[in-house]
């Protein structure tokens, strides 16, 4: 009987395939990528890295196993037994060398780059090691030298000694299109010339301070880093990076570095040894749809200045917080993680414009840029303003401020400002607190109490106040509602 149905169900299922093919999907069907020839193609190019690391290994100078033994009833809190420990003796050569030895640190990927032995990778297969092994396609090894490496990018270019190898071919990653077929060539767990494909899932993904990620559903597991994204014209577009996980394994996302950004890094580290970057030091967030309805703009864009470093480029050019940048040397920034990206990569000593919003008017601004430090520092926060007498103000907007002294102003570094003293209602759905600074209220600077007084009583209460605040060191634009 089960057979019955199971022969059943192959003949119905057989039957709606055979359906398929004859039907108007044929065609469909016939399109379906044939990886073959790309494995053929790019396969000899990938390569197997594995790195080793040395470790101190401690050696006995008692008799063979005396000192497990100590170790042992140390462990499990035995008294230790008066055993005769032996004075020090001379070690032989032999014994010194035994002192370090060498460890399996890790697995990965890479490609050639040149035929000449320049093979790229990420930075994070070969961080901490102290001896890079490549094997290639035709298992031939070979002990590599690090070029250089770069953590902000995760792109890494070392060097074997040979020559005539068979080196990729690189594309171009703006023909790139959401839903193409992609495949990458790694080794998972170790296992060497691994073929996984998928689809382009997403581009421009921030999940990196400098790069913009390709994400894909192309099976990338660990091993897989640092091998290439392949196009169906056999070209590489990317680098395996990262992959989202719960579990430690691969569960249909997987990130790769854009190789035209990966080729840029690569050249500065060929050429330099490092990478340099450019800076103008502000600390910047993304503008919210409201707020950007709000100031004029329409829609969510530009970056919005939260805090200018002091003597830093910005603050020599005249950027303040509170200013929305929209375009960097002509290039609108449609997300805030586009200016760092523009500015990064941008030589130090370039002088470029900034276009930005204030007070609801565009101005242009000149900076010239400088270079990012090797490590990103903190900023410390600046101490609240000190208390002074308060003057209620409107109270349907629950908004209790007070008004800052010219030492105040100094201290905070600020020309005009307000300081908040309490919140109810409106100002406390907005996200005000005690301590903020108001620096301006619907474009309009405020420099006192009457000031805010003056621009509340005039205001439609059915429409929402946009507030500029200042928090401490960063600075950001907040709505607030009377009524909601």
């Amino acid at each position: 009987m089960h057979v019955r149905s199971w022969l059943g169900s192959v003949l119905i299922g057989a039957g709606l395939v055979f359906g398929l093919v004859a039907g108007p999907a044929a065609a469909q069907t016939r399109t379906l990528p044939d990886f073959t020839d790309l494995v053929e193609q790019v396969g000899p190019s990938v390569v197997n890295i594995r790195t080793t690391e040395k470790v101190q290994q401690r050696s006995s100078q008692g008799n063979p196993g005396e000192e497990e033994m100590l170790e042992f009833f140390r462990r499990f809190g035995v008294p230790t037994p008066n055993m005769p420990r032996p004075g020090p003796r001379q070690r032989t050569p032999q014994q010194q060398d035994e002192q370090q030895r060498e460890q399996p640190r890790g697995v990965g990927s890479g490609f050639v780059l040149t035929s000449d032995g320049l093979i790229m990778t990420n930075a994070h297969v070969v961080e901490g090691a102290d001896d890079v092994i490549v094997t290639l396609a035709d298992k031939r090894e070979f002990k590599a030298k690090i070029i250089g490496s770069d953590k902000r990018s995760d792109v890494a270019v070392v060097k074997i000694d040979a020559t005539g190898l068979p080196a990729v071919r690189t594309g171009d990653v703006g023909r790139l299109k959401v839903g193409e077929w992609v495949m990458a060539i790694g080794s998972p767990f170790g296992l060497e010339n691994s073929v996984t494909a998928g689809i382009v899932s997403a581009k421009q993904r921030d999940t990196g301070d400098f790069l913009p990620f390709i994400q894909t559903d192309v099976a990338i597991n660990p091993g897989n880093s640092g091998g290439p994204l392949i196009n169906m014209r056999g070209e590489v577009v990317g680098i395996n990076s990262q992959i989202y996980s719960r579990s430690g394994g691969f569960m249909g996302i997987s990130f790769s570095i854009p190789i035209d950004e990966a080729v840029r890094v690569s050249d500065q580290l060929r050429s330099q040894g490092r990478v340099s970057r450019g800076r103008i030091g502000v600390t910047i967030d993304q503008v919210s749809k409201e707020v950007a309805e709000s100031l004029g703009l329409g829609k969510s864009t530009g970056a919005l200045v939260k805090a200018v470093e002091a003597g830093a480029p910005a603050d020599k050019a005249g950027v303040e917080p509170g200013d929305v940048i929209l375009k960097f040397d002509g290039r609108v920034i449609e997300k805030s993680m586009d200016l760092p990206r523009f500015v990064g990569a941008t030589k130090p000593g370039t002088r470029s414009a900034l276009t930005v919003l204030r007070k609801g008017a565009t101005r242009e601004l000149q900076v010239t840029i400088a270079e990012i430090e090797s490590e990103k520092t903190e900023t410390k926060a600046a101490a609240p303003a000190p208390k002074a007498k308060p003057s209620t103000v409107t109270q349907a907007y629950g908004l209790t401020v007070s008004e800052l002294t010219d030492s105040q102003r100094k201290e905070l570094k600020i020309k005009a400002g307000v300081a908040v003293e309490a919140v109810t209602d409106a100002a406390a759905r907005a996200g005000l607190a005690e301590g903020d600074i108001i620096l301006q209220i619907d474009s309009t600077e405020v420099a006192s109490v009457k000031d805010v007084e003056a621009i509340l009583a005039r205001h439609d209460k059915a429409k929402p106040l946009v507030v500029l605040y200042r928090r401490g060191d960063w600075t950001q634009y907040t709505l607030m509602r009377v009524g909601k």
